[in-house]
C-alpha cells in the first residue's frame, strides 16, 4: 500500500477551511492529473485522471465515496478503481489553532490483481506527491479566497 500525508497551516479560521473543502466543486481541479469529474450524488462521484508515466499516457477513472462529513473538521472518503484494479481511502482533517487552521490530507492506495505488482512502484512514488500537491494547492486557494 502507498500512503501520502501532508500538513499545512492556513492563516484562516477552521470554518473557512471547512467551507472550501466541503464543496467538491471548489477544489476538484486541484487534484494532480485531474481531467474531469462527475457528481453522482452528494456522497459519490466519478473522477478521471490523465497523466504520463515514463512517456506512456494513461487515463484512470475512480469512484470516490464520501464516508464521513463531520463539520468543521473531518472528511473521509474511499476510492475504487473503475478502469484499473485499485482501492484506497483518505481523509481531510482541520484543527483550529487560535484563528489559524492546521489542515492534513492523507491518501492511501493499494493496487490489486496481476497488474498490481507492475504499478505498485509507480503508486508508491506518486501517492505522497499527490497528497502534498493537493494539500498545498487547496491551502493556497483557501488563503486567496478567504
Amino acid at each position: 500500500m502507498a500512503t501520502g500525508t501532508h500538513t499545512v497551516v492556513i492563516p484562516v479560521d477552521v470554518q473557512a477551511v471547512w467551507d472550501y473543502v466541503s464543496d467538491l466543486e471548489k477544489w476538484a481541479t486541484s487534484v494532480p492529473a485531474y481531467k474531469e469529474h462527475e457528481i453522482i450524488n452528494d456522497k459519490q462521484s466519478i473522477w478521471t485522471f490523465e497523466g504520463k508515466v515514463k512517456g506512456i499516457k494513461k487515463t484512470i477513472k475512480a469512484q470516490v465515496d464520501i464516508t464521513e462529513w463531520k463539520e468543521p473538521s473531518n472528511i473521509k472518503f474511499e476510492l475504487k478503481g473503475i478502469t484499473d484494479n485499485f482501492t484506497g481511502s483518505g481523509h481531510f482533517t482541520a484543527e483550529d489553532m487560535n484563528g489559524k487552521t492546521t489542515m492534513t490530507c492523507t491518501v492511501n492506495v493499494h493496487a490489486g490483481g496481476i497488474s498490481g505488482a507492475v504499478i505498485s512502484p509507480i503508486i508508491k512514488w506518486a501517492v505522497p506527491k499527490v497528497a502534498s500537491r493537493l494539500t498545498e494547492s487547496i491551502a493556497r486557494k483557501i488563503a486567496v479566497f478567504s
